[in-house]
């Protein structure tokens, strides 16, 4: 029992909502480039420019409980909606202290966006991000943040969850250690009675694939977006512009095309990619997905409110 009760812990989903696919404005028919993630209770927004609050209702998704807003960067399009996010969550009566992670210079434009959004029932702390690559470690996930190329100081963000070995009750029973500890040292514990010491490495197999997802907007393409989206159960990626004559467009303000996305996709060997952070001037991004295709065929022009559950997989 205490096994199967374990087991049912871990079969927790990653729900993934991407609220927004537009850059530089929101339009009518399209909100801001924004990520929503949960997962074993922990709620995480990368990037909330105007109008995302919206965007999460529309969704049905609540603001209070969110435990981490990361910024990409501190253009408007990814920032300036925080002042009434943060009112909204106190308005819901939120007291829980709420994390910021984003670039170096973060407490600095915080404080200044908070000129309108001074009083507030929480705590802000800022987490500035000091090198080209950080983790950030949360119970059971951890938040990799990675320099991009654009044309202020930007960062790539992937949601790592890392899954444990199976239980080996045969190792367990060989080694006569009690049931009643069977569960704690699946779930990682260690345990110390009776004179012996129990580790969990001493009843689990090798470490099983968990999930990543990575996202980006607002750069150039680089080896470490690559890197970082290697193995992705989703690749979630700029697509400024669709038409193939816009590149030099795109290197120019430092943005990227569909088809330089779907290329670091394939290199990457992401299992899915969402395009993402069109171009005002974009109005039918699927126009141009045969082209995307034919160089990652699991490519999808991403709309807004594009959700999915990623579940563990078990391998073989």
């Amino acid at each position: 029992m205490e096994i199967s009760q374990a087991a049912c812990m871990e079969e927790e989903m990653l729900d993934i909502c991407l609220l927004g696919t537009g850059g530089m404005m929101p339009l009518p028919y399209r909100w801001l480039t924004s990520l929503m993630a949960r997962y074993n209770g922990k709620s995480i927004l990368i990037d909330c420019g105007e109008g995302t609050q919206i965007a999460m209702k529309e969704k049905g998704w609540s603001p209070k409980p969110i435990d981490v807003i990361c910024f990409t960067h501190f253009h408007a399009d990814h920032i300036s909606g925080l002042p009434g996010m943060l009112l909204t969550m106190g308005n819901a009566e939120r007291t829980e202290p709420l994390l910021l992670i984003g670039p170096k210079g973060l407490t600095r434009v915080v404080n200044s966006l908070r000129v309108i959004a001074p009083e507030l029932p929480f705590e802000i702390v800022c987490r500035e991000i000091t090198e080209q690559e950080q983790v950030f470690s949360f119970g059971g996930f951890r938040i990799e943040a990675y320099r991009v190329s654009h044309n202020v100081v930007c960062y790539g963000y992937s949601i790592v969850i890392d899954r444990i070995g199976k239980f080996d009750v045969e190792k367990a029973q060989a080694l006569n250690i009690p049931r009643n500890y069977w569960n704690p040292l699946q779930k990682g514990e260690i345990i110390e009675a009776d004179g012996h010491t129990f580790t969990p490495d001493m009843v689990l197999g090798a470490a099983r694939k968990g999930l990543k997802v990575t996202y980006c907007t607002d750069t150039r393409p680089t080896e470490s977006i690559v890197k970082h989206a290697f193995g992705a159960d989703l690749f979630i990626c700029e697509g400024m512009y669709g038409e193939p004559e816009k590149q030099q467009k795109a290197k120019e303000y430092k943005h990227m095309t569909f088809y330089e996305a779907a290329d670091m996709a394939k290199r990457a060997g992401a299992r899915e990619l969402w395009l993402t952070h069109y171009s005002p001037s974009l109005m039918r991004p699927e126009d141009y997905m045969q082209e995307v295709r034919k160089i990652f065929p699991n490519a999808v022009a991403a709309r807004d409110g594009r959700s999915v559950d990623l579940l563990f997989q078990d391998e073989e």
